[in-house]
């Protein structure tokens, strides 16, 4: 089973490295890395010319935002299955693919997923807070509930099913393609009760108050899109749950 994994990028030079490491040192072999650069201005591409011996694809070059850059790197996978890495995170371990591959050999699925750790951003071993996707049920979509997406893994067929993520989302294009394939209740997915991913702080996504009243107006769009009942007191709901993440750990 190939795994396409992909990296988007723009000014990564100071966490990209670590991102391009954690994949090279997976224990499982059979891996499609495509990073997708979007113009970068920094040393970024200079770093990816170092690091290109270990990729199947790379291209630098302007785009239209994070979900532009991620289609580009879907329609180049060549893959059975589709992740996405970002490039100021990194895998828990090396075997976390090999967990993956595993996933789908063994139960027939279209997607997994599992669970995150955001992490300091000066030490990657100091956890800030736990995202435990095992709470994501097709039925929490309408709460802004969804599986940690560098976690999600996904049959590259889904992509050709279901469509490639909608660009007039700012922030929530993740979140409107699982509100699109998983609100259908067809497809079999599976959790990986593990920590799969280390995850920086400060995303696009929880970057500012701002940014988040933007992330949930768009989760209410992409529910309403796709015929799930909701509504921003019901969305807003979900940061209960979050706050007792931020005490919890591993």
């Amino acid at each position: 089973m190939k795994i396409s994994l992909i990296t988007v990028c723009y000014n990564a030079e100071a966490t990209l490295a670590d991102t391009l490491l954690s994949v090279q040192e997976q224990s499982y072999s059979n891996i499609e890395h495509i990073l997708i650069d979007g113009a970068s201005s920094d040393d970024t591409v200079d770093l990816v010319r170092k690091h290109e011996r270990s990729l199947a694809f790379w291209i630098s070059e302007p785009d239209h935002g994070i979900y532009d850059a991620m289609n580009k790197g879907i329609q180049q996978a060549t893959g059975d299955v589709v992740g996405f890495l970002n490039a100021d995170d990194i895998f828990e371990n090396n075997m976390v693919l090999e967990w993956i591959a595993k996933a789908f050999s063994d139960t027939g699925i279209s997607a997994c997923y599992g669970d995150l750790v955001y992490v300091d951003n000066a030490d990657l071993r100091r956890v800030v807070r736990y995202y435990r996707s095992k709470y994501f049920t097709p039925g929490r979509i309408a709460q802004g509930v969804m599986p940690a997406h560098p976690t999600l893994y996904v049959k590259k067929d889904i992509f050709q099913k279901y469509g490639l993520f909608k660009t007039d989302y700012r922030i929530a294009a993740d979140f409107e393609f699982v509100a699109r394939v998983f609100s259908k209740r067809t497809i079999q997915f599976h959790y990986i009760p593990k920590v799969l991913i280390r995850m920086r702080i400060g995303g696009v996504s929880t970057r500012s108050i701002k940014s988040n009243i933007v992330l949930n107006r768009e989760i209410v769009r992409a529910c309403r899109e796709n015929n799930i009942s909701t509504g921003l007191f019901k969305v807003y709901s979900k940061y209960f749950r979050k706050i007792f993440e931020l005490a919890q750990r591993p």
